[in-house]
């Protein structure tokens, strides 16, 4: 099973690859990462926190309780934001961290389901910050990009001292 990339893998910074090829591969990856997500636990995943560089992202707000709120991205893009949002974010490649950042309140997305069909859907609220955050993760975007450098600074100071107690490997 793969493992969560966490903060100082170079993947985090790189741009996504697109997706071309709607296979089985692709579709048992979607599956890996929702049973991650969920194990860690957490409401997102974008395929590069797990060592995969392309563009695929997942969704569930639910955190595996209700079937219907999971939603697989793939070739992502925000086509639409509306208003704005500040709230506490956290994420998985960046463990028992979290840092205030601001979001468009509402989005309109489009993106391509597992068999490669195009769709769109709107989100506002917390499931719309959740979508761009992981749509940022496929841009090489990380939430401390969203904020600002004496934000910055004190999360690379924590995680640098974590880095020197053995609890954070890179």
């Amino acid at each position: 099973m793969r493992e969560i990339v966490v903060f100082g893998d170079p993947i985090l910074n790189r741009v996504a690859e697109k997706v071309e090829v709607f296979d089985e591969e692709l579709t048992r990856l979607a599956a890996e990462m929702h049973r991650i997500m969920i194990s860690a636990p957490g409401v997102g995943l974008a395929a590069p926190q797990v060592g995969a560089a392309i563009q695929m992202a997942i969704v569930d707000v639910s955190v595996g309780e209700d079937p219907d709120q999971l939603h697989i991205l793939i070739n992502p893009t925000i086509c639409e934001t509306e208003g704005s949002q500040k709230g506490e974010e956290g994420c998985l490649s960046f463990p028992d961290i979290t840092t205030v950042v601001e979001r468009p309140y509402r989005v309109l997305i489009q993106a391509q389901d597992l068999a490669g069909n195009p769709f769109e859907l709107q989100a506002e609220g917390f499931l719309a910050r959740a979508f761009c955050h992981e749509i940022d993760h496929l841009k090489g975007v990380l939430m401390t990009d969203r904020i600002s450098r004496l934000k910055r600074d004190l999360i690379k100071k924590k995680v640098q001292k974590r880095v020197k107690a053995g609890t954070w490997q890179p």
